[in-house]
């Protein structure tokens, strides 16, 4: 198959998190089944160091890849919208050329004018919103405003959408997304970036944790939404209880660093508290393996790969209930809690100071990331979608 995938940012955009990473990886995996795969993407941040080719075509790991200019990086840097001012013109050239569109994130403009052209054409997609779907954060009077503009359009005259979870779905059904054209697939973590893992002790030896200090680690991007006032909240009270304790906060600032910083410093745990900014590779991978627990205290999560990567360390998690990963995860792999600060510290108690539940948990995570979250077999029903999809030739009209 000749497949175009449609996605916000890609890599080396690594910051952006699983909307960067997921994409990349799946497409990574069809290109090894043989199938050619291009990719159409936004091509800068006023945020990000990630400097790409921009308006033509480059060859990244096997495909290849058109990175579109935003017609105003100061308008994108203050709106958060990009204005891919040539990606029209690539889209009309060539567009005839794929078999099937996988529109990865369908809230943005560059999804306009391939929904536009895959309909002018009749060339069927995909498309796959990634836990995006709710307007009750992030800026959801701009979301809303899409939808109506071409948002509901595009997910209603896709040939299948794709959900993480049966929640997910039902938001779906909800925005007027037939229920025969949605997928419910949960979502991968390639195993084998975890099959040599750096040894234990490497993170901690790089910034000055000692072996005998409890580590509690978030890695994500650093905004209001991931709830990281209520785990400072948390680990401040924690501090009372447990003097030899961390909490490393990994991810590069989308808006909230200064915010948080300053809690820190008001709550007086500053020495407790490293603020790395963003990791990728093997000081990542070492920042897993070094964690006694890995928290995401999210107000609203679908379905994170962060989560994923820490369990495939064989570290045990902490979730709030805001997670719908939660039933997964619950006393197997971690535990899960309410968004209270209170309860958030008991569990990071609880888990810290006994060592047969993290043991336990630990050996669960490796187990449950084979059985549930395995790459190849998230690949293998996307892929299925796909020749559904190209089978049933189903474009509605």
């Amino acid at each position: 198959m000749k497949i175009l995938k449609v996605v916000d940012y890609f890599k080396p955009f690594w910051e952006r998190g699983g909307t960067v990473r997921v994409p990349y990886e799946i497409a990574l995996n069809l290109i090894q089944r043989g199938h050619v795969v291009t990719v159409y993407a936004n091509g800068e941040r006023a945020d990000s160091p990630a400097r790409v080719i921009q308006n033509r075509p480059v060859f990244v790991d096997g495909m290849t890849v058109y990175y579109f200019k935003t017609l105003s990086k100061r308008f994108t840097a203050r709106t958060n919208i990009d204005l891919p001012y040539f990606a029209p013109f690539v889209v009309r050239k060539h567009l005839r050329e794929f078999d099937i569109v996988h529109i990865h994130t369908y809230r943005r403009v560059l999804a306009v004018p391939v929904w536009h052209y895959a309909r002018r054409f009749r060339i069927p997609y995909v498309v796959q919103a990634h836990g995006s779907l709710s307007t009750y954060f992030l800026k959801g009077g701009q979301k809303r405003l899409f939808d109506q503009l071409w948002g509901l359009k595009i997910l209603r005259e896709a040939s299948k959408v794709i959900a993480l979870t049966p929640e997910e779905a039902g938001q779906y059904r909800t925005m007027g997304v037939a229920a025969d054209r949605i997928e419910v697939i949960p979502a991968g973590v390639d195993l084998g970036a975890f099959e040599e893992l750096p040894p234990k002790g490497t993170f901690r030896s790089a910034y000055g944790i000692g072996g005998n200090e409890r580590m509690v680690l978030y890695l994500g991007r650093i905004h209001r939404i991931k709830g990281l006032d209520l785990l400072v909240s948390a680990f401040a009270g924690l501090c009372n209880e447990l003097k030899e304790v961390r909490l490393v906060i990994v991810g590069g600032d989308d808006g909230y660093l200064r915010t948080l910083e300053q809690m820190v410093k008001d709550l007086g745990i500053g020495d407790r508290v490293i603020f790395t900014g963003f990791l990728d590779g093997e000081i990542k991978l070492a920042a897993y393996v070094d964690a006694d627990v890995y928290v995401l205290p999210s107000l609203y999560e679908c379905f994170p790969t962060t989560v994923m990567e820490a369990c495939a360390a064989g570290t045990p998690v902490i979730v709030t209930d805001a997670c719908q990963m939660a039933p997964q995860i619950e006393n197997r792999v971690g535990l899960v809690v309410p968004g209270q600060a209170e309860r958030l510290q008991h569990a990071m108690k609880a888990i810290l100071t006994d060592g047969e539940m993290r043991a336990r948990m630990a050996r669960n995570a490796r187990a449950a990331v084979e059985e549930l979250w395995s790459m190849s077999r998230y690949v293998d029903r996307i892929e299925s979608v796909y020749r559904q999809v190209l089978e049933a030739r189903d474009l509605p009209r």
